[in-house]
């Protein structure tokens, strides 16, 4: 059911500003403005043009509440689909809620997080895949997770699905067709141009897929683990960096007894870097809990940082560390591991070779800084960003990056897989058409030709108000 009722909110953000925008959006967004709105030039609002801006002053009766600016987007061309007037005031908090409390009394309701938004899908204005992908734009911080929202959101990824969708639709009309027909026994879908599809689908929608393992980290920043023995230089990398004072740095081994979090945009990829307690046998109970959470952090992390102090590699118990890197690699296999020497100043060339010959049977690479002077600091970024896979950002590939989405894909690969097995086997159209419908139901709720109101209300309550 398409919303009846005019809403306002705050589309700016929240807190004293040089000026903050205020939003309204309904069928009667026009004639509340109107109401409260006195042109400079005496302009009837009603009558001006969409798409054009108006200076004047907001009115509460003969107080003037502010000089503003009054934008105005007339149905259907605007982003909700509907009349929209956007008045921009000065940024006072007290002006922005004087001007709101003022709509409000004149007939406005509070908008609903994301609730603009959803007007935009129900008037067609924007798909569901789309109008999920202005959440993820806003929330983008760094170029990659923008890129992939802005190709989302101009409708790359829906228009891959719809199309998909239309065709499969296509055959399910004639396998329909043919059970109007049973008695007669004829078939109106070509099988083999009905195979060619479905192996046309199941190789997009593995890709898309796959695609997630690289969407998901781009858009939520790559985790990164630093591990060691206590005081090797941790904190001192991660506050390298960083560029910034971020961990405690000491002599006093064990100083890092939670795990430090932050972000850092390298190549246009966000990264997460966690600072992890010193890996050692301790009795120290709170340095104990330190131990185990990094232990979990290296689970959770897509790469791991194994720093080493440089001295401690020209000594015996460089082997007791080897044998801990040793246990990483067998325990995640697949998780790229680097072996960083920290204090690479007080080594020899010749030392630097010898490690290399011992790292080179685990399989992990090895790279040589000096945290406290930043050497070595710029090579370790170009190799963190090797290990994400930028083709498809590259080539400006469809990415998925939404859970549900991921979801969806999965469930309609699953049914598309059962409708091939029934195409093989020739089971009747009847049994097919089954498949076919379920498949054409999981493709349907990713872009929202088939949603519910719970559907709906989870998706678009994670949208900030305004928007």
């Amino acid at each position: 059911m398409i919303p009846i009722e005019t809403i306002v909110a705050l589309a700016s953000p929240s807190g004293a500003g040089a000026i903050a925008v205020i939003r309204l959006s309904g069928k009667n967004a026009l004639m509340i403005a109107s109401t409260v709105f006195q042109s400079v030039s005496n302009k009837d609002l009603a009558a001006q043009k969409t798409h054009t801006i108006h200076l004047g002053f907001i009115k509460d009766g003969p107080k003037v509440i502010d000089q503003v600016l009054v934008s105005l987007f007339k149905n259907p061309h605007s982003y909700t689909g509907e009349d929209v007037i956007e008045i921009s005031c000065h940024g006072s908090t007290f002006i922005q809620q004087q001007i709101i409390q003022l709509l409000l009394r004149n007939g406005a309701k509070m908008a609903q997080p994301g609730e603009f938004t959803l007007r935009a899908f129900l008037n067609g204005k924007l798909d569901l895949s789309q109008a999920e992908a202005v959440a993820d734009l806003i929330a983008s911080d760094n170029e990659a997770s923008h890129q992939i929202a802005m190709q989302q959101m101009r409708g790359g990824f829906s228009n891959e699905i719809s199309k998909l969708r239309e065709e499969l639709l296509n055959f399910a009309s004639l396998i329909e067709l043919e059970l109007d027909f049973a008695e007669e026994d004829v078939e109106f879908a070509d099988r083999t141009q009905f195979a060619n599809l479905l192996n046309r689908i199941e190789f997009v929608l593995k890709r898309l897929i796959d695609s997630f393992a690289v969407g998901n980290v781009i858009k939520n920043g790559i985790p990164i683990v630093i591990v060691g023995e206590p005081n090797v230089g941790k904190s001192t990398l991660l506050n390298a960096l960083l560029n910034e004072e971020r961990a405690i740095v000491s002599e006093i081994a064990g100083t890092t007894r939670d795990t430090i979090e932050d972000e850092l945009v390298i190549g246009g990829i966000g990264f997460r870097f966690i600072d992890t307690a010193g890996i050692r046998e301790t009795k120290d109970v709170v340095e104990s809990i330190g131990i185990k959470k990094t232990f979990e952090k290296i689970e959770q992390a897509q790469v791991v940082l194994y720093l080493v102090e440089s001295q401690k590699s020209k000594v015996e118990s460089m082997k007791s560390v080897l044998i801990e890197i040793e246990k990483i690699k067998n325990k995640f296999p697949l998780k790229p591991l680097v072996v960083i020497i920290n204090k690479v100043d007080l080594l020899t060339a010749d030392d630097v070779t010898s490690l290399r010959q011992q790292l080179e049977t685990l399989n992990v690479k090895l790279e040589t800084i000096s945290a406290k002077n930043k050497t070595g600091i710029d090579e370790l970024k170009s190799t963190l960003l090797s290990f994400v896979n930028t083709g498809a950002l590259r080539n400006n590939e469809t990415i998925v990056t939404n859970s549900r989405h991921y979801d969806s894909l999965l469930k309609a690969l699953e049914e598309i897989a059962k409708v091939r097995y029934g195409l093989e086997q020739s089971i009747s159209s009847d049994l097919m058409a089954i498949d076919i419908r379920e498949a054409l139901c999981y493709f349907g709720e990713i872009t929202g030709e088939v949603t519910n109101d719970e559907l709906l209300g989870n998706i678009f309550a994670n949208f900030c108000i305004g928007k």
